[in-house]
């Protein structure tokens, strides 16, 4: 029996907004969320800005002592869930459900999954210093449930009372993207009714910086001129500009959204996975199995290509990303992809590693209900000469009826993840 999975909730907490409505009026409107880091004096590295959360409070959705308990990524996490609950309609405590209040929602029955790259690299890093200056005994005790990398989808399960699988998944900057995919999978395999899954990051440390800039990953070229160093698909992009946040999703077997009169805002159609086998960080030239992911969610989805009508790229900005997604579109798409809407929101957010999925799984679902495709910014020289020669919907939104979005996004290793959300009409 084909089980169809609905979307009735989004959250998030990004580099641009820390609400949907926030972050969709500044995703439209073309701002950048690039600026001079301030998490720690970036002094001593080659990259001095980033795509940092401005003035983050988890207090609207954690209690402060609770909060204490958490690394930064999962209070983004938890914070963004918590929006996505609500935006649900769900109970906001399910073991303290009163039956009344509506249908009972069983936790035993709501699973979470949550995609991260690094854990909490700021409580390692500090604490490792601290053991460096002062010795192992000074190490503080929690250091290691902050640390990890699971934090996230338990302290979900614990703020909303859930008592389903709660899992992390890991597969660099594709993580939010594959915890999507692994949502989904647990939904039609009967495992859950509901799964709270998306992906959350806070890896901007002098360390994580610092090492981005050995690969020479990193934008350095911008560094007097912040605002505009995210540059996908544009001649004079020097490399991703770091970003960190977090994007959740409430995904819900169709049937039981109805049972309860809940918003459906789209229908999760598809998803699809491939490793490139090739490099641990430069991907396959070609995109071959990037294209390969993109056909396996296509026909997951039961679709074809001409059904989709706007792709958020992985658009980072280096070097090797843009030319070899452009030619993945292609492969993918043939003819199609020269008409293909498609821009990268990473313009604006910077590349937010495991919450970049989920966060533009979300820009997926606004633009199926809004009608409205956000940008790439600072696209003022298509690099046609390295075949970035396709409809980037370059620097202001358009108006653009979608029926059905496709997001991609492609990890450090290979890790190649796509997924499909179609209009709930369709």
């Amino acid at each position: 029996m084909h089980v169809e999975v609905a979307v009735t909730g989004i959250g998030i907490v990004s580099p641009i907004g820390s609400s949907v409505d926030e972050f969709w009026n500044n995703c439209t409107g073309g701002v950048s969320g690039v600026g001079p880091i301030t998490r720690f004096d970036p002094s001593r590295v080659e990259s001095k800005i980033a795509a940092e959360v401005k003035n983050f409070d988890p207090s609207p959705w954690i209690e402060r002592k609770e909060a204490r308990k958490m690394a930064l990524f999962s209070q983004f996490a938890v914070a963004a869930a918590v929006q996505a609950w609500r935006d649900a309609r769900l109970p906001e405590y399910l073991e303290a459900q009163i039956p009344e209040e509506g249908p009972h929602i069983d936790p035993d029955r709501v699973a979470v999954v949550v995609g991260n790259g690094i854990g909490g690299l700021e409580v390692f890093t500090e604490s490792h210093a601290k053991m460096l200056q002062d010795g192992p005994d000074r190490i503080p005790p929690m250091t290691i449930p902050l640390m990890i990398a699971n934090e996230a989808s338990a302290n979900i399960s614990m703020r909303l009372g859930v008592h389903g699988p709660a899992l992390t998944q890991v597969t660099a900057c594709a993580s939010g993207t594959d915890a999507l995919g692994q949502a989904l999978d647990l939904i039609r395999a009967g495992r859950a009714d509901i799964v709270i899954a998306g992906g959350a990051e806070a890896a901007i440390t002098e360390f994580a910086v610092g090492a981005f800039c050995r690969l020479k990953a990193l934008s350095t070229s911008y560094n007097d001129k912040p605002q505009l160093a995210s540059r996908p698909f544009d001649r004079d992009r020097d490399g991703f500009v770091m970003g960190e946040g977090a994007g959740i999703l409430i995904l819900e077997r169709r049937d039981h959204a109805l049972a309860r009169d809940a918003k459906i805002r789209a229908l999760f159609a598809g998803y699809g996975s491939s490793c490139d086998a090739y490099h641990l960080t430069a991907p396959q030239p070609e995109g071959v199995f990037g294209a390969k992911a993109i056909e396996l969610a296509l026909k997951d989805a039961g679709m074809k290509p001409e059904d989709i009508d706007y792709y958020n790229a992985h658009g980072t900005g280096t070097e090797l990303n843009d030319p070899m997604e452009s030619k993945m579109l292609k492969t993918a798409f043939g003819s199609l992809a020269l008409t293909l809407k498609i821009s990268s929101t990473k313009s604006m957010t910077g590349h937010c590693i495991a919450a970049a999925g989920a966060i533009e799984a979300i820009v997926c679902i606004k633009a199926i209900e809004t009608g409205v495709l956000p940008p790439t910014i600072h696209l003022d020289n298509p690099d046609t000469e390295s075949g970035c020669e396709l409809d980037y919907v370059p620097n202001v939104a358009q108006f653009y009826p979608v029926r059905a979005a496709m997001s991609a996004s492609l990890g450090f290793g290979g890790h190649n993840g796509v997924v499909i959300f179609k209009a709930v009409n369709t």
